[in-house]
């Protein structure tokens, strides 16, 4: 069964003001509240619908996407709702301020089903680096070694900020948990809730003796050589993501990630088009008129193409195969060649002579026939 209205789950109409929205989600809320429904949980799911209704419904571009498309306008659009991943902690972090009173400032929620206390995971910081590349690297795939200065784990405490790895005891106040439980008197009755402890800071454990080499901090800066394997086919602005390769975290957190930006060099000689590379190659007169063999280039090296007698400037030769895989696997682009016929600038009196008199032959003077297109045809042409 699809999702239902947003205007229907809240109990409101499409003009209804920002104020109206808001208190008709805080009714649904508080009627669905899991600690009112206790293991009851299709009341969670109603909790949950309503949160999401007012996550759209009280942003003016978010709103508007959905009165035009409806579900698909909002659904992967910064919704922290699309896949159905949020939870009610997640709900009551971005909208608990709305209750007021007991519901609002805390960074859990527990009271209903299993326990949800847990140790605060602390993760480092991501970070970005720029990768220029060749046409070459580009289209066979290449491995890089970058230097990055960064937060890495000490090694001395095994990144947990204590001497030896071993100078901490589980944090007093919380007893190894991580958060702190309270509980509050409501107008709906008792309400449990769960918050970062302020003394471990969520982790559970307190220092008694910090490391000599990191000050307790469990991390330090350094520079470290990483390895990235990159793709064929990638293009510029692309981004890959090398998971837990940014900063440390400190005292035993996960990595960060490091998020690498593709930026290309400029080839002298060819131009890209997508999977397509592009080259514009100069005849002269006589090899446009007599046809020649002639070296071009590629991303993989020198190749020889045929000029049949009497080409025609504006003509494009298509190498298949000779252009940028697909970075997604669906096969490669193709080196599109256009012809071009270089007209002299100057001539000596000997070579206008010569000129002059071959124009007066007959096959000098055009004779355009119905297979010969103008230049905007071809075009057109190649594009349909």
């Amino acid at each position: 069964m699809g999702k239902r209205d947003y205007y229907d789950v809240l109990g409101v109409s499409k003009d209804a003001s920002k104020d109206e929205v808001k208190k008709a989600y805080r009714k649904q809320a508080l009627k669905f509240h899991p600690d009112k429904n206790p293991g009851d949980s299709g009341a969670e799911e109603k909790f949950k619908e309503a949160a999401e209704a007012y996550e759209v419904l009280r942003d003016d571009q978010k709103k508007s996407r959905y009165d035009r498309f409806g579900h698909a306008g909002v659904s992967g659009a910064g919704s922290g709702f699309s896949g159905g991943g949020m939870t009610v902690e997640d709900i009551f972090s971005q909208f608990g301020d709305i209750f007021g009173g007991g519901f609002g400032g805390f960074g859990g929620f527990s009271g209903f089903g299993n326990s949800r206390t847990a140790q605060r995971t602390i993760k480092g910081s991501n970070l970005r680096v720029k990768v220029k590349l060749t046409l070459k690297d580009i289209a066979s795939g290449v491995e890089k070694k970058i230097k990055v200065n960064k937060y890495i784990s000490c090694k001395q405490c095994n990144g947990t900020g204590a001497a030896n790895g071993t100078a901490y005891h589980t944090c007093s106040t919380c007893r190894g948990a991580g958060q702190v439980t309270r509980i509050s008197n409501t107008f709906l009755g008792q309400v449990q809730t769960s918050s970062t402890c302020p003394s471990c800071n969520g982790q559970g454990k307190t220092i008694s003796e910090k490391c000599p080499e990191c000050q307790g901090e469990g991390v330090f800066r350094d520079n470290e050589v990483i390895k990235i394997n990159i793709p064929a086919g990638v293009g510029k602005g692309m981004q890959m993501t090398v998971s837990g390769k940014g900063n440390a975290a400190r005292r035993g957190g996960i990595n960060g990630d490091l998020i690498v930006i593709i930026d290309e060099e400029k080839h002298p000689d060819l131009i890209r088009d997508g999977n397509d590379l592009m080259y514009s190659l100069y005849l002269s007169i006589a090899e446009a008129a007599l046809g020649t063999q002639i070296e071009i280039p590629t991303v993989e090296g020198k190749v020889k193409i045929k000029i049949d007698p009497g080409t025609q400037p504006g003509r494009i030769l298509r190498l298949r195969g000779k252009g940028i895989p697909d970075v997604n696997g669906y096969g490669k682009g193709d080196l599109l060649v256009t012809l071009s016929v270089w007209i002299p600038k100057t001539l000596t009196n000997e070579e206008k002579r010569a000129l002059t008199k071959l124009n007066e032959s007959e096959n000098f003077a055009p004779k355009p026939t119905s297979s010969d297109k103008n230049f905007f045809e071809k075009m057109r042409g190649f594009f349909d």
